[in-house]
């Protein structure tokens, strides 16, 4: 498995724990092929530290950012504060992880900082079908017993804006990581880049997990607007009930997501993100 890429240089290790530096066959420029950390490859030892990449074997998934592939969940990293909650970057994440059928476990960081609100934010993701919501402080080592556990044996990716604090939760996990962390701009109130490039790092607990670059924007890229409630898990309960098979959920009459959602059984800031996703999307493919 690829677990580290930088520089035109893959750093692949073995089943048996051997770590190989590799580049790729030139080919792979040649007919576009990417490759990313996660890929399983298969490659040719040219010393006993070097080789080369010879193929990559099928992906069973792949985020395009963070570009990963064969994870098999996603750990949503937010905090209340330092850098503000946005709603709207959380459901996005949750919208990508969906469409990729990965696990998502929300992460609610900095929770020393936490105040009344979240707890209707802990009701609002914790009844979704699938949502695992947890609440943790680096800075006090609070809650990192139970992130751990959601961490066995799999291969994980950390995904939030920069300052959440992904890198300290893995020091907090495993501290002789000894991942450089950063403060948060007074001034922006946002984090600053403290990991460069995406890097597979080995747990104790036998799982793997995925450090990467933080930010604060994404593109729905490579969705359709005629899917997109799918990815919304507590909508589906009542898509089948709307009055049109076709349904989009904006203005047609007997929609019974649109009901829903205003009798509160769907949350309010889901239901306008996904409208709002929902223009994005549309934008995307009349440019297409």
């Amino acid at each position: 498995m690829i677990i580290r890429a930088v520089g035109g240089f893959y750093d692949v290790k073995t089943a048996v724990g051997e770590e190989y530096r590799c580049r790729a066959r030139g080919r792979f420029k040649k007919e576009n092929t990417g490759i990313y950390v996660g890929d399983l490859v298969r490659f040719t030892r040219l010393t006993d530290k070097e080789g080369v990449l010879e193929e990559i074997e099928p992906r069973r998934t792949l985020l395009v950012r963070p570009p990963v592939a064969n994870v098999d969940q996603v750990i949503i990293v937010c905090t209340p504060q330092d850098p503000p909650l946005s709603l709207q970057l959380l459901d996005r994440l949750l919208v990508l992880a969906e469409a990729q059928h990965l696990k998502s476990v929300i992460c609610v960081n900095k929770a020393d900082l936490m105040h009344g609100d979240l707890a209707d934010f802990y009701r609002l993701y914790s009844q979704i079908t699938g949502y695992t919501v947890l609440f943790t402080s680096a800075k006090y080592n609070q809650g990192i017993e139970q992130l751990r556990r959601e961490l066995i044996e799999h291969v994980s990716v950390l995904a939030g804006p920069s300052g959440v604090g992904k890198s300290s939760l893995l020091n907090c996990l495993q501290p002789d990581l000894a991942l450089k962390t950063g403060a948060i701009s007074a001034k922006s109130k946002r984090g600053r880049h403290t990991t460069r490039h995406v890097e597979l790092l080995s747990l104790d607990n036998g799982g793997l997990i995925a450090d990467t670059p933080g930010f604060s924007q994404l593109e729905l890229t490579g969705l359709s607007s005629d899917n997109l409630a799918l990815y919304f898990p507590e909508f589906i309960a009542y898509i089948a009930a709307c009055r049109f098979s076709s349904c989009m959920h904006e203005e047609e009459p007997e929609c019974a997501v649109r009901e829903a959602a205003a009798a509160g059984r769907i949350a309010q800031s889901r239901y306008e993100n996904y409208l709002f996703f929902l223009t994005e999307i549309r934008q995307q493919e009349r440019s297409y």
